[in-house]
C-alpha cells in the first residue's frame, strides 16, 4: 500500500542519513550487549515526552520517527535550544543565538518551526540583545506541538512499538516486509546509527 511505501521510504532515507552522520561522528556510537535497552526505560518512554528526549536512545529513536515524517526540525530546534543553554562564554552567545535564530525562525529559515506571529515576534526582539533564556518561550511552544501531535503518532509506531515488544515475540506484518529480525538489540542498532 501507499503507507507501507511511504514507511520503506522513509527508512530507507532515514538509514542513508544515518550512515553520513555516523561517519561524521566516528565510530564511537557502537552498540555492546551491556547497552542494550531494558523494557523497562522502554516503557517509561510511553508516560511522558521529556522521558523520551531526556533518555539518549529515546532522543534517537524519536528523531528517526520524526525524520521518517519529515518534520525533524522540531526536536533539531529543541535539542539546539537545550545546547545553547549550556553555554558557558557570554562571547559565544550572540553568535550561538543568531545561528539558532536563522536555521529555525527567521522568514528564510532551512528548517523553519511552526510558530506563532507573537512567539516569532518576541524572540525575534530577544536577538538585540541574547541571553541564555532568549528562546525559551519558543522552545516551550515547539516541545507543546510535539507533545499534543508528533509524540502519541510515535508511541503507536514501529520505532516505538517494535522496542516495547519483549524480544524473540516474533515480528508484525509490517516489520516481515522489511526482512529484519527485529528484536530488542537490533532496533537498538538502528536507534545507534541515528542518535
Amino acid at each position: 500500500s501507499a503507507k507501507d511505501m511511504k514507511h520503506r521510504l522513509g527508512f530507507l532515507l532515514q538509514k542513508s542519513d544515518s550512515c553520513d552522520y555516523s561517519s561524521s561522528q566516528g565510530k564511537k556510537e557502537k552498540i555492546s550487549s551491556s547497552q542494550r535497552l531494558s523494557q523497562e526505560e522502554v516503557r517509561k518512554w510511553a508516560e511522558s515526552l521529556e522521558n523520551l528526549i531526556h533518555h539518549e536512545r529515546g532522543l534517537a529513536a524519536f528523531r528517526a520517527f520524526l525524520k521518517s515524517e519529515y518534520s525533524e526540525e522540531n526536536i533539531e530546534f529543541w535539542v539546539s535550544c537545550e545546547d545553547y543553554k549550556k553555554t558557558k562564554s557570554p562571547a559565544k552567545l550572540s553568535p550561538k543565538a543568531r545561528k539558532i535564530y536563522d536555521e529555525f525562525i527567521s522568514v528564510q529559515a532551512t528548517k523553519e518551526v511552526n510558530l506563532d506571529s507573537c512567539t516569532r515576534e518576541k524572540t525575534s526582539h530577544n536577538m538585540l540583545e541574547p541571553t541564555l533564556s532568549c528562546f525559551d518561550e519558543a522552545q516551550r511552544k515547539i516541545f507543546t506541538l510535539m507533545e499534543k501531535d508528533s509524540y502519541h503518532r510515535f508511541l503507536k509506531s514501529p520505532y516505538y512499538l517494535d522496542l516495547i515488544s519483549p524480544p524473540g515475540a516474533g515480528c508484525g506484518p509490517e516489520n516481515c516486509k522489511r526482512n529484519h529480525t527485529h528484536t530488542l538489540d537490533c532496533n537498538s542498532n538502528i536507534i545507534s546509527q541515528c542518535a
